[in-house]
């Protein structure tokens, strides 16, 4: 069973930055859908960023138009673990984080899809105060 252990999650003023960390118990694997969800009182759980990665064909990362150009997502294959750096973070950025994995993911998925994932994390609290 693949396990993942998300840290980094705080509060911050409104433009400032945090960096979130999902590590990824399985260490091996040859691709994967990988991905940072967002969930705020009362409102649905969406996908901010996500990547897709092979060794065939390397990593492709998504967004969601509200994080375009703030939000990074990255990965390192040497820890196993997924980041989410977010700047110019905005009040309306605060929701509890959660980081999402599929190993062994083909071509197809959509990363920043709920229904794409079978793993999940615990979820970290962001909470930006403006």
């Amino acid at each position: 069973q693949v396990q993942l252990v998300e840290s980094g999650g705080g509060s911050v003023q409104a433009g400032g930055s945090l960096r979130l960390s999902c590590e990824v118990s399985v260490k091996t694997y040859t691709s994967a859908c990988m991905g940072w969800f967002r969930q705020a009182p009362g409102k649905e759980r969406e996908g901010v960023a996500g990547l897709y990665f092979s060794y065939t064909s390397g990593i492709n990362t998504y967004y969601a138009d509200s994080v375009k150009g703030r939000f990074t997502i990255s990965r390192d294959n040497a820890k196993s673990t997924v980041y989410l750096q977010m700047n110019s973070l905005k009040p309306e950025d605060t929701a509890m984080y959660y980081c999402a994995a599929r190993l062994f993911c083909g071509g197809g998925w959509s990363v920043l899809s709920r229904s794409s994932y079978n793993n999940w994390g615990q979820g970290t609290q962001v909470t930006v105060s403006s």
